[in-house]
């Protein structure tokens, strides 16, 4: 039975959190009622480059763009002030005029003499052609970048005071002024700049900080005429302390001070009249968006009207709610067994996604579009859609493990009479495993309460007799139902072994039983497992992987936490929609099933899960148990931890590449839809891995431009920051929710171990995963058993490269926090993140220390034995 959105239960949860979604959106983007705009105020700073132009290229706007572009600000301004004599800019006096606009005319000075000379004698003569020229600018905060000595700049004052007969100054902020008296001597009035967002000013109280300043200037140099020759605010850019970037903030800040200048008669010119992208050259991405119009000559904002913060809010509320119910439906789809509360909490996460990815993708779109910031928008865009992916993917796991009605396909008990059940074939590979253990193992099989079977132990390729004789004796002591063959030369690995089990098994043997050598099972495992059989659409019978030594010591109470989640949470929604993974131990297969899809595949180092997936395609069924019959060893060194996840993880490239085809839909097979999701879903987090390893290059590469050009390199836009923040989170949440109220653990240390032993293996993984998409050929790597412990120097190697990127993203962190003395959000944030993506080499440090201590830990109750999980 499907669930659709059309039920009443559903369509309430839709229509509350649709309601709550657009109520927020509404909240958010309430009319906030500032004074109007006037009619025409006193004047715009005014540079013409269009998109595409730059002085720095050379690149100059045509006379007749310019001529457009004043006759834009005609009756809206009185006056507008410029800042070069370059090129067709020297033409802005005869155009203003003709058009009734007063000019401040400005010339740049630089550390260049010879420009310098140039853009003086220009101003001069456009000066004294133009009787609209009604002050002069020599120089724009000069001294504040230090370009030339104010010995140097005066005499560029003097020279035009000398020959103009208007007021003359230069221009530059505050406390510039208060530095320099020697400046105000020398000049008409003092042209102050007034940003308070470059000081991290809460647009609060910056009018109050501009009336405070001019207050200071007053003070220290009474009766001198005092011109505000830029005021204004940034519609984007980064948050600088308490100042943010953003139109409707800009459009408060202009309104509120235009209503004071007025009434104060204050002479003043709003930075800027248009955006001018290529000043994010020189000021960083915040300098193209001071204009009260776009680039494109385009209001920004409301000039009368109450602000809102976003003006077609409606419209993104709107796609949020359908892109929400489209995500939603998508989830519960197949998942009748959710209850109110999964329901619900699915249609909280969709909505919340919906909602911040249309709101991220709005700011994004309303940025201006440079090669770079393209090539680094799609990546972060990849990158989103990546996150939001694997976040639904966890929390329809989260619902579907704690918050439903029953289970679709629980383990229900079979009873067959004695006659019929049918002979069993248990196949047991080994390579060079320790004599002692095997024949624990063996002893245990031995003590199986099953009618009908037997015992195949392929030991291939172990090249010391003293190994494998020993097992063959052992074989021979516990009678003939145990059959030995040591086989040297054998291609293929473990799945060569296995397929020459199948080439020796009996006849009469209907179903294979497969365990590894190191696993003592219970002795009602066939006769439990073995009636499943009786349905024959079955052709796979799975019990949960399990171990015997998690309480040895505190590392291996750390990966046998860790291992318990996949086994009794993973498994368990995935058997919901017959899409478990297969695992070469504790699994019985039905051998015509296996014969039919072509045995093992021995091109594959994780051949368990391959065989799976095939069967599955040829539109068999699997039967999971949540309840262990068998128990094995944990590995006893990091190293060997971190070998066995690397093959699982490239093993699962290889098999995602081998069958894109069938999980794409684009070749036959009968795999279902739940089927498919299950198996890309359960790799996500994997690939997510991989990428995360490309994050964090593009993340050491990012803080090292910002620390070296600081300037030209803002940090990440914070919505795109807390993406990462947001999904590890949320997975540690998951986590300690999911593990303690599945009772999969029972204390939070255990969930803490759980989670920091997950963690350590990350790197490891997304370098698998990266290896599994350019190569597939890896070697097979066996998982050793009772191993001597490594000494702490090697222990310690095997966490090396972790070790120094870890130290690497804290460098990079201090360093970051160092060159910005007071941090605004966007870079706090930041530098939260570097200290968050050095977690997982962190816990890879401390997993290796651990592992270096066998002894440690060794009374440690760990984790229920073998509680079956619903």
């Amino acid at each position: 039975m499907k669930v659709t959105l059309f039920n009443k239960a559903n369509a309430v949860i839709v229509i509350t959190i649709a309601i709550l979604s657009v109520s927020i959106w509404a909240f958010i983007n309430r009319p906030e009622i500032e004074p109007p705009w006037p009619r025409k105020i006193m004047g715009f700073c005014y540079s013409p480059f269009r998109h595409n132009q730059s002085p720095h290229k050379g690149i100059y706007p045509t006379i007749e763009q310019i001529e457009s572009d004043l006759a834009l600000l005609e009756g809206k301004t009185h006056t507008i002030r410029t800042y070069t004599m370059e090129a067709t800019v020297v033409e802005i006096p005869r155009i203003a005029r003709k058009l009734g606009l007063n000019v401040a005319l400005g010339a740049w000075i630089c550390d260049d003499v010879a420009r310098n000379k140039r853009e003086v004698d220009l101003l001069l003569e456009k000066a004294k052609e133009n009787n609209n020229v009604l002050r002069v600018i020599v120089g724009n905060e000069v001294l504040l970048r230090n370009d030339i000595p104010i010995a140097q700049l005066l005499p560029y004052i003097k020279r035009v005071r000398e020959e103009l007969k208007i007021p003359v100054s230069t221009t530059e902020p505050w406390h510039i002024w208060l530095k320099y008296p020697e400046l105000v001597q020398n000049v008409d009035y003092i042209g102050v700049h007034l940003l308070p967002y470059w000081e991290g000013i809460s647009v609060d109280t910056a009018v109050d900080y501009c009336i405070e300043r001019l207050r200071q200037l007053k003070e220290a140099y009474p009766g001198k005429p005092i011109v505000i020759a830029e005021v204004g605010w940034p519609s984007e850019g980064r948050t600088r302390q308490n100042a943010v970037a953003s139109a409707a903030i800009e459009a408060t800040f202009l309104r509120r001070f235009l209503d004071h200048a007025e009434k104060e008669d204050y002479i003043y010119y709003v930075m800027e009249a248009f955006d001018q992208p290529w000043k994010a050259e020189n000021e960083g991405a915040v300098g193209a968006y001071w204009g009260v119009y776009d680039v494109f000559r385009q209001p920004k904002f409301e000039f009368t009207n109450p602000i809102i913060r976003i003006p077609e809010w409606r419209i993104l509320a709107g796609i949020s709610v359908i892109v929400a119910i489209i995500t939603l439906a998508m989830l519960i789809t197949n998942s009748h067994s959710l209850n109110i509360r999964g329901r619900g909490f699915l249609a909280v996460i969709a909505f919340a996604l919906a909602a911040f990815s249309v709101w991220a993708t709005y700011d994004y779109i309303h940025q201006y579009l440079t090669l770079r910031t393209v090539v680094v928008g799609m990546l972060v865009v990849v990158g989103m859609i990546g996150v939001i992916l694997v976040l639904l993917t966890e929390a329809h796991e989260w619902a579907e493990t704690l918050w439903v009605k029953g289970r679709m396909r629980a383990f229900t008990p079979v009873n067959v009479d004695e006659d019929e059940l049918p002979m069993v074939s248990i196949h047991v590979p080994a390579y060079n495993e320790p004599p002692e253990m095997i024949k624990e193992t063996l002893n245990a099989l031995a003590r199986l309460d099953y009618p009908r079977l037997e015992v195949l132990l392929i030991d291939n390729n172990t090249k010391d007799p003293d190994v494998w004789k020993p097992i063959e004796a052992h074989c021979r002591v516990l009678g003939p139902r145990f059959k030995f063959h040591h086989v040297d030369p054998l291609a293929g690995f473990k799945a060569g072994a296995l397929n020459y089990a199948l080439d020796h098994t009996h006849p009469d043997a209907t179903i294979v039983g497969i365990i590894d050598s190191d696993y003592i099972v219970e002795p009602s495992w066939l006769r439990d497992l073995v009636p499943q059989f009786k349905k024959e659409s079955v052709a796979i019978v799975q019990a949960p992987q399990d171990y015997r030594d998690g309480n040895e010591n505190l590392f291996k109470s750390m990966c046998y936490s860790e291992y318990r989640g996949f086994f009794f949470i993973g498994m368990i929604t995935r058997n919901e929609r017959n899409a478990i993974i297969q695992h070469g131990t504790m699994s019985l297969v039905r051998k015509s099933a296996l014969e039919e899809v072509g045995r093992w595949s021995e091109w594959c180092i994780t051949e368990d899960a391959e065989l799976g997936l095939r069967i599955f395609e040829h539109g068999y069924e699997a039967v999971y148990i949540p309840k262990s019959y068998g128990k094995g060893l944990i590995p006893d060194t990091f190293i060997d931890f971190k070998k066995q996840r690397h093959r699982w993880a490239y093993g699962s490239m290889q098999i995602m590449r081998r069958h894109k085809a069938q999980l794409s839909g684009f070749a036959e097979s009968r795999l279902t839809a739940g089927q498919i999701y299950h198996f890309l879903a359960g790799w996500l987090p994997w690939i997510a891995d991989s990428f995360n390893l490309l994050f964090n290059l593009g993340a050491v590469v990012w803080s090292l431009l910002m620390i070296y050009a600081p300037l030209k390199f803002d940090p990440p836009l914070i919505i795109f920051s807390v993406l990462p923040l947001a999904l590890f989170c949320f997975k540690v949440a998951k986590i300690v929710y999911l593990y303690q109220g599945a009772n999969i653990v029972t204390t939070a240390g255990q969930t803490i171990s759980a989670a920091v032993a997950g963690l350590s293996l990350s790197n490891t993984v997304g370098r698998a995963i990266l290896s599994g998409f350019f190569t597939s050929d890896k070697p097979f790597f066996r998982t050793p058993k009772m191993a001597d412990n490594h000494p702490v120097a090697k222990a310690l190697s095997a966490s090396r490269e972790e070790t120094l990127i870890m130290i690497l993203f804290w460098l990079l962190a201090a360093s970051v926090a160092s060159i910005n003395t007071t941090p605004s959000p966007d870079i706090v944030i930041w530098i939260v993140v570097l200290l968050m993506q050095s977690l997982p080499y962190g816990a890879a440090f401390l997993v290796s220390l651990i592992s270096a201590f066998p002894g440690l830990g060794k009374k440690t109750e760990v984790v229920k034995s073998s509680a079956t999980v619903s």
